[in-house]
């Protein structure tokens, strides 16, 4: 049952219930898939394509007409032109397949997504889904985990033991920035599921009933929930530390500072503000003042910030360097690019050094698509979030609970923005897959009040 918003108001099945009947067995799948696929990809991938392919099906001319989606189609069209503008038009042609597919896949997702709830629900599936994750990077890193050829074959995935790079927690990814970023994301939603069940626990402190009607629901009791979460929520934050992440550690921390200025929690904000600055100072202070602070800030932390863990590096695996080339690029074809996937190999050229990416999205798309493309996908992601922030300071629409929820959307999309800006996601599949489902829950539940 569901109210006149479609807010849930039973759903004692497994699934939770979607607004839209026709939807439903899209929306199941699309949970079904969401849990299994950073496990095993290929098959959670093919129940997620299933999922928006049923939505396209059912709701074909309302995706066609919604505003964000005609922009991404423009954005397309785009990037098709780089490709036959480019250096290696092979490769530009295979960097399209980080793109394109992902485009439908929001457009069917923005609109099988529709409500707080099932944003809810996601969040809560994705951070289930991390215990295994952390539980196998901790064996990786002090047990020597490893995966056997057979299951590499079968799991699309491996594990290196002692990290990769070594010592550092990795997981089922292949690189540790990548488990950073996945890190960030899942503690960012834990996070915010935590002070959801915290705000269900001092309601229910007040109102005895609560735990019944809790019950009734088909709901975990706030309680569990809540020790659950924290139990989880510290979990994750310790992987990403061993995850020696500068870029990942910087984010979590801000993230922290955003919740609790959003909760108003002056004391947590001055914590969280007095700690983060005694580790910029132990890093980056005159040595008479820096020599203070490194009694109490452990050198994991000062030494990795400023680079003195890892001395020596060769220049091409600077990111000033990369970024620069990467600037370079766009100096000598600002319209159209160099293509897709082509900064890898001129990089190779230039510097004899084989380098994946520029270690910041934004630039690369400047180099690879052009200015014009590169623009025009800002102005879609900052369109997206522009039309979040003003449902959340709507009243009318989102219940005073469900605003936590989304915010913690809307905080995770400037994370995601965030670490691109030092490292590029999109070229891991699972990660790119949780990026753009992501995007599609906040702009989805826009267009459901919206519209």
């Amino acid at each position: 049952m569901t109210n006149d918003k479609g807010q849930m108001t039973k759903y004692k099945l497994p699934f939770l219930r979607h607004p839209d009947p026709k939807l439903q067995f899209a929306w199941n799948c699309a949970q079904l898939g969401l849990l299994i696929f950073p496990f095993t990809p290929s098959i959670g991938g093919v129940v997620l394509g299933l999922a928006m392919l049923l939505t396209w099906l059912q709701k074909y001319r309302t995706i066609i007409y919604r505003p964000q989606n005609i922009g991404f189609a423009l954005f397309s069209v785009l990037l098709i032109i780089s490709t036959v503008f480019a250096f290696d038009k092979k490769e530009a042609i295979l960097g399209l397949f980080n793109f394109l597919p992902f485009i439908l896949f929001f457009a069917g997702f923005s609109t099988l997504i529709q409500t707080p709830e099932q944003l809810r629900r996601l969040s809560w599936i994705l951070v289930i889904t991390s215990v295994p994750i952390v539980i196998i990077g901790l064996g990786q890193l002090f047990c020597s985990w490893y995966t056997t050829q057979q299951w590499e074959s079968f799991l699309g995935w491996a594990i290196a033991p002692g990290g990769n790079p070594p010592n550092r927690m990795a997981s089922i990814f292949m690189y540790a920035n990548i488990l950073a970023a996945y890190l960030v994301i899942v503690f960012v939603l834990g996070l915010g599921l935590w002070l959801d069940a915290y705000q269900q626990f001092r309601r229910r402190k007040k109102n005895r009933g609560q735990e019944i009607g809790n019950r009734a629901q088909g709901r975990i009791s706030p309680t569990l929930s809540l020790l659950f979460l924290t139990v989880v929520v510290i979990a994750n934050f310790v992987a990403l530390i061993l995850t020696n992440s500068r870029n990942g550690w910087a984010i979590a921390f801000f993230a922290c500072l955003a919740y609790a200025l959003y909760q108003g929690w002056h004391i947590v904000v001055a914590g969280v503000t007095g700690l983060v600055t005694s580790v910029f100072l132990a890093a980056f202070a005159p040595l008479s003042i820096a020599a203070w602070f490194r009694k109490i800030v452990p050198a994991y932390f000062w030494a990795r910030l400023n680079d003195q863990l890892y001395p020596d590096r060769p220049v091409g695996l600077l990111r000033k360097t990369q970024w620069q080339f990467a600037l370079s690029m766009t100096q000598q074809r600002p319209w159209t690019g160099w293509g897709l996937r082509n900064f890898t190999q001129l990089y190779e050229i230039q510097t004899k050094v084989w380098l994946g990416h520029p270690h910041n999205l934004f630039l690369m798309l400047c180099a690879e698509i052009g200015i014009p493309a590169t623009l025009l996908f800002c102005a879609l992601l900052g369109w997206i979030f522009m039309g979040g922030v003003k449902l959340l300071q709507s009243s009318k629409y989102l219940a005073k609970e469900d605003k936590l929820i989304f915010f913690s959307y809307l905080l995770v999309f400037g994370v995601w923005v965030l670490f691109n800006t030092a490292d590029v996601t999109l070229f891991d599949f699972r990660l790119n897959t949780i990026s753009w489902l992501l995007l599609s829950a906040i702009t989805g539940v826009i267009n459901y009040y919206k519209y």
